[in-house]
This record gives structure tokens, sequence and C-alpha cells, in this order.
């Protein structure tokens, strides 16, 4: 069966009922959440993943393939079939960059050797900071580790659904992670502020006063859009290069 993900109404910040009954999103998907500072998106995210059955703030629930999600699925990481990405990650634990990815395979009983490489290889492709297999998952930036984490989640999580709460100023790759996720079969939610990001998904959601709005799904229009904030962004991307490398204009 295909693994799909629905959101069943709950209430905005006013105690006033969402205007939807029930919304579902399926794998292979990428979808955006957007609105102002303090509408909602990270509550709803916040949702999704903790696969909240009306005992959160909104009183919204959550079902995967219409099913409501046991213990287990909700709060067991070992059983968790989704991974969630913030913008203020950080690592505690003093492991080499293998040891830590090793340990996170061991634990899923993985045994290809190597997939290490790959995930290291697929990081590096999301970040223009190289990531060494030596070095050490506390000195890495901020940029190197979201990124050490989404190639994490794709190859070694294996999450059918990945769910990033503002990536907008991580220093990473955003075209090169939205071409490499839609190439899977997971359902991708972000919450941003990035247009670069939103123009690139098919479907995003309108957050208001704590409540989904409305769904808006990918137009020509947004294409055209998309070509000239890509451009732009190519352009302050060489300038950045230009500055980190001490180049004059």
């Amino acid at each position: 069966m295909e693994r799909e993900i629905s959101i069943y109404a709950g209430f905005d910040k006013s105690g006033k009922k969402e205007p939807y009954d029930k919304i579902t999103f399926k794998l292979g998907e990428v979808i955006s959440i957007v609105g102002h500072t303090g509408s909602g998106k990270t509550l709803l995210i916040s949702d999704i993943e903790q696969l909240s059955q009306r005992d959160s703030a909104s009183k919204r629930m959550i079902t995967i393939d219409d099913k409501v999600p046991g213990y287990e699925e909700r709060f067991n990481p070992e059983k968790k079939k989704i991974a969630m990405i913030t913008q203020n990650t950080k690592c505690v634990s003093d492991l080499l960059v293998w040891e830590f990815l090793k340990i996170h395979a061991d634990s899923r009983k993985i045994k290809n050797k190597d997939l290490i490489g790959e995930v290291i290889d697929l990081a590096n492709k999301f970040t223009g900071e190289s990531i060494s297999e030596k070095a050490k998952v506390t000195e890495l930036s901020g940029g190197q580790t979201r990124a050490l984490l989404f190639a994490d989640a794709i190859l070694i999580g294996a999450s059918p659904i990945i769910l990033v709460d503002e990536i907008e100023n991580a220093g990473i790759n955003k075209t090169e992670i939205l071409k490499h996720v839609k190439k899977e079969n997971k359902l991708v939610i972000f919450a941003t502020h990035d247009p670069s990001i939103v123009l690139q998904t098919e479907k995003r959601i309108l957050m208001k006063n704590g409540a989904i709005e409305k769904i808006t799904e990918y137009s020509k229009k947004d294409k055209e859009v998309l070509a000239l904030v890509l451009k732009a962004d190519k352009t302050i991307k060489e300038i950045q290069d230009k500055l980190r490398n001490g180049i004059d204009f």
C-alpha cells in the first residue's frame, strides 16, 4: 500500500476550527509550509513529527495510511517513520563522522560497508564545505551538520517522511537537496521563508493565525518566477564566493 500521511483539522490561535476536514499527502510529494513569523509553521511541523493525537496546542490529529499510530510508532526512535531536521541542530557526541554514521547504520542492522562513504559523498554535494570522515561531528559547521543529517536521513535512516524546519540560512545547496529528494520516494515537507524552496515544491500550505489557511498547487506562473529567483540566487552565491575568497570586484 502506498504510504500517506493525513492531517485532520484542529483549531487556530483564537479557537476557531481550521477550514478543512482532512488533508492527505503521499510519498513522492515535496511540500512547503509558508506564512509570516508566528503563523504556526513550526507547530504544524511539530504536530506531524510527533504524530499528534489531539494532544498538542492545535488539537490536530495525524494518521499514517489512515491508521492511528500506536505508542511505539510515536515515541520509540527505532519505530518512528519520520526524520526531522531543524536549523538549530547541534551535535554533542564527540565522535568522528564515520563513527557517528556507523553507529547509526549498526543500530538499523545495515551491513553495507560502502554506505558510510556514500553518505559522506552525498553530504558533500549538499555543502560547499567538504566533510571528512575523520572530522569530529562537534567540529562541523551548521551547514555541514545539516548536510550530513540530510544525507544520513536519506541513505541510512531511510525515513519515508522528512521534515525540515527553516534551512534557508544553513549554508547548504538547497537546489541540490531538492533535486535529490525528488528522485527518492519520500514525502518531504519544508517549513520555510525561502522563495527558491517554495517555488520548487509541488504544493504549498499557507499558515495564518496558527491554522492551515489554504493549499496552493504548483503553477506555470510559479515556474516563471522560479527562474528569476534562481538567477538572483546564483548571482548572490557568486558574490559570496568572491567575498569568501578575498576577490575584489
